[in-house]
């Protein structure tokens, strides 16, 4: 399983000098099987590099799990190239009970006035799948929804495959349960032993006492969730649209302390926009 990031960026895609090392677009994840299917997780603005990548490969075929529906994660949906091609294919999975709101939202992103394209000029096939399971495959992965603690619902994912295990828990906020989501101890459980994490760490303790209720984490609490769960690898995620690479920087070093400070062998990171994690 490779795992790669398209866009790690949060609320917003921002470009500037002080944001180039972890980079400016918004949420898409890349993970290819062993078969070197193409999975994607949301369709943030980092999908539309994504997608010219697909193209250049000639992959005709992929899938896409969607966290939720905020715009940070679904605005890069109308710019990925491979919509615009006949011969692509397209898979988009949702719970059953969100399968037509997606749908729905994905054709009134793509209406006058709002877009100059509309969704009936895709040419790509687009397959809607719904899923009411506690799990379901993907190619050769078995993927696992969790319900997200966030305002307006949402999903975060563990993907397996050969025996590896990888949890996505952006828009999580582990410190305040949102109508829909799941408490710490469940996050605990589902997260155990994964060998890559992927988390919300979008606040510093200072920030959160203005933001508690927002949907997202303080990134010490993804530390402890992480340790809590014995997790080999944390890539902290979803990073502030204010956050410069020096501050995100320093959330990296505080917290490599504190795992030293706790004679763990975790390995914690901050994801950059084109970053590749193989498992």
């Amino acid at each position: 399983m490779i795992v790669r990031c398209w866009g790690a960026r949060g609320s917003i895609p921002v470009s500037g000098r002080e944001f180039i090392r972890y980079g400016g677009d918004t949420t898409c994840i890349e993970v290819r099987s062993e078969n070197d299917d193409v999975l994607i997780i949301d369709a943030g603005s980092g999908i539309r590099n994504l997608g010219q990548q697909l193209i250049t490969e000639k992959k005709y075929s992929a899938s896409l799990l969607l966290t939720h529906v905020h715009w940070d994660h679904i605005l890069g949906f109308p710019f990925l190239k491979p919509l615009f091609h006949s011969a692509h294919r397209l898979e988009i999975h949702g719970s059953l009970s969100v399968r037509r709101t997606i749908k729905e939202i994905i054709g009134k992103i793509m209406t006058p006035p709002f877009f100059p394209v509309h969704a009936n000029d895709i040419r790509a096939q687009i397959d809607y799948h719904g899923w009411d399971q506690e799990r379901f495959p993907v190619y050769s992965f078995t993927v696992e929804p969790i319900a997200l603690s966030h305002p307006n619902y949402g999903n975060g994912y563990k993907i397996t495959e050969g025996g590896k295990k990888f949890v996505f828990l952006t828009d999580n906020e582990l410190t305040c349960h949102h109508k829909g989501g799941r408490l710490y101890n469940d996050y605990l459980e589902f997260s155990r032993d994964a060998d890559l994490l992927i988390h919300d760490a979008g606040y510093t303790e200072m920030e959160y006492e203005r933001t508690r209720g927002w949907g997202h984490s303080v990134y010490k609490d993804a530390l402890r969730l992480a340790l809590d769960a014995g997790v080999r690898r944390l890539g902290l995620f979803h990073h502030y649209p204010e956050r410069s690479d020096d501050e995100i920087d320093h959330m990296v070093f505080e917290c490599r302390n504190i795992i030293r400070g706790q004679n763990s062998f975790l390995e914690c990171f901050a994801v950059h926009q084109g970053m590749e994690i193989i498992l």
